[in-house]
């Protein structure tokens, strides 16, 4: 319960502060949402598995997010920040379809 209000309360602050992000950082958004997501579909199928853990969750949350963001980083330092920020999202979206997927299972027992 505290995790929805926590997060209604962080989607009403954004509609009304409305932040902006700097453009040295915008890159590195996109990808830090997909790690996100990576880790909060990974989170819920623990969750229906039996197996969550709020540290382990925190820890991976956090560094995906930051190894996402570092692997970026990286390729714009190399010169081929577009091409590793697609392997980043292609594999982190593949991670999601496949926790996505087992959710599926779990609730409709298919």
């Amino acid at each position: 319960m505290i995790a929805v209000l926590g997060l209604a309360l962080g989607v009403v602050a954004g509609l009304v502060l409305e932040p902006t992000v700097p453009a040295s950082l915008q890159p590195y958004l996109p990808i830090a949402v997909v790690a996100a997501l990576d880790a909060l579909f990974g989170g819920l199928r623990a969750m229906l598995d039996g197996i969550f853990d709020d540290r382990v969750f925190l820890v991976s949350f956090l560094s995906n997010v930051v190894v996402a963001a570092l692997i970026v980083f990286l390729g714009d330092q190399l010169g081929v920040g577009t091409q590793l920020s697609t392997g980043v999202v292609v594999v982190l979206g593949i991670r999601i379809f496949s926790n996505a997927a087992a959710i599926r299972r779990h609730i409709f027992g298919a």
